[in-house]
């Protein structure tokens, strides 16, 4: 059984679980279902707010597809979430990304 279908049965009895969305997310990522991706990537913002890595991810992903325009909205978003959480290690790390996009 492959990680994505582990995944995913795992998910059948806690659809809510945010680590197992994320993670559902970074899997569709590794097998290159960007849209797929990013929808779970949605979810698990909507399930935590504060989930950081799913901005930073988000972003990174769509920065690596070329949609540098919805990367820099994803990492923004990041940008907000982590100076409200007060998380300077994961406002660096966003911020690097953004002063990466053209």
């Amino acid at each position: 059984m492959s990680r994505l279908e582990q995944i995913t049965r795992m998910l059948e009895n806690e659809p809510d679980d945010v680590f197992l969305n994320f993670s559902l997310a970074m899997e569709y990522r590794s097998a290159g279902e960007i849209e797929k991706a990013m929808a779970q990537f949605d979810r698990v913002i909507t399930l935590d707010p504060a989930y950081l890595a799913a901005y930073m991810r988000k972003g990174e992903t769509l920065m690596n597809n070329r949609q540098f325009d919805e990367a820099r909205a994803a990492l923004e978003q990041g940008v907000a979430v982590a100076k409200d959480a007060g998380d300077q290690h994961m406002l660096d790390n966003i911020n690097e990304m953004l002063d990466m996009l053209p």
